[in-house]
């Protein structure tokens, strides 16, 4: 059946993805395409009455600690890439970030999420210290780590010192397309693996991809799904892919608000109990963004710890929402922005609904 005729059953469509949580990769491209008034509403709603089924009007809250923009890789759509002689590079000591957690802990906050690039300053055993002593002083809180490829070995480590939780973009499900994005030295085999690599520890892993981003087509998207649906992970990242101005990619389009959007809805579709976060780069393309992205079935956000004085620095793309807030700021403007819209932030770890604390 051509495309044009999927159009005219759209709600039949989405109707089998919130039961059967599938289609065929031509249903897939017609519902990503499809131009239908009223299409947006429907398929959102039906994003948010799955996740209320799982997390109800819970949203988590996770405190994320950029704790460096030096990183060894040079991806061509990252402002921190190791080619940018313009970036200017910091990294937070081990003692600023465990500030950044007693900060966190009385605002409430119940996960810290660590985020930085691949920075060589980081060895196994200082990672492994600053979880034992956050797990230590916060047993009651869950520590993500999103550091980008290491060695299994390392992984377990982390896993064995008390981390809970891994985010690694796989960026596309694509090798062509992931050779498009990154330099020669930069495997798409080697992303690939280090995701299979965090799931067989045990982690509760996350993974995602920007929309947008050069070259990007209908077709790998749906490459995307695919891999959501066969890796099942327990967090799905996206955003809108947007430039940054030191790269190569500067003058491409961003990606656009209203496909985020949708494909958010239909991650929550095909993956009913997964984590999905309203991320700051929706945020950043529109100003209600993230309460767009929980009304399209998202149900986390990632208001920032970090230090105020090194948040301007950690740019990966131009015009970067909240890079001036304290942390106290950045919480009360979240939890008015949700509730605004009929959610409500809570003190939580926020675990995968298949997951206990460890």
């Amino acid at each position: 059946m051509k495309e044009t005729a999927y159009k005219t059953q759209w709600k039949y469509l989405i109707d089998r993805l919130e039961n059967e949580h599938d289609l065929t990769d031509e249903e897939l491209k017609a519902v990503l395409l499809c131009d239908a008034p009223g299409f947006d509403e429907y398929i959102s709603g039906k994003a948010r009455k799955v996740r209320e089924a799982y997390y109800g009007k819970d949203v988590y809250l996770r405190g994320l600690i950029e704790i460096s923009n030096i990183c060894r890789n040079n991806c061509y759509y990252c402002g921190i890439r190791s080619g940018n002689t313009n970036c200017e590079r910091y990294r937070l000591s081990k003692e600023q970030i465990l500030s950044c957690c007693d900060i966190g802990y009385e605002l409430g906050f119940r996960t810290f999420v660590m985020q930085g690039g691949e920075d060589p300053f980081y060895t196994d055993e200082l990672i492994v210290s600053i979880i034992r002593d956050i797990k230590d002083k916060y047993p009651d809180c869950a520590v993500t780590l999103s550091l980008g490829e290491f060695e299994k070995e390392s992984y377990q480590k982390f896993f064995d010192a008390g981390a809970d939780r891994y985010l690694l973009r796989h960026e596309t499900a694509d090798k062509a397309h992931y050779e498009m994005l990154h330099p020669a030295e930069m495997s798409f085999e080697r992303r690939m693996q280090c995701l299979r690599d965090l799931k067989e520890i045990g982690y509760q892993v996350g993974c995602g991809m920007m929309v947008g981003s050069p070259y990007q087509t209908t077709e790998h998207l749906v490459e995307d799904l695919r891999f959501l649906q066969e890796f099942r992970p327990e967090m799905v990242g996206i955003g809108p892919f947007i430039p940054h101005h030191d790269t190569q990619f500067a003058d491409h389009p961003a990606g656009t608000v209203d496909m985020t959007l949708r494909l958010l809805s239909v991650i929550r579709l095909i993956l009913p109990d997964v984590l999905l976060p309203a991320t700051t780069a929706l945020g950043t393309i529109d100003p209600r963004g993230r309460e767009k992205g929980i009304l399209a079935g998202a149900n986390v956000v990632m208001p920032n710890l970090s230090p105020s004085d090194v948040r301007g620095k950690y740019l990966l793309y131009d015009n970067k929402i909240c890079t001036g807030d304290e942390a106290a700021e950045c919480i009360r403007c979240m939890a008015m922005r949700i509730a605004s819209v009929g959610y409500e932030t809570v003190v939580a770890r926020g675990d995968h609904a298949g997951f206990g604390t460890k």
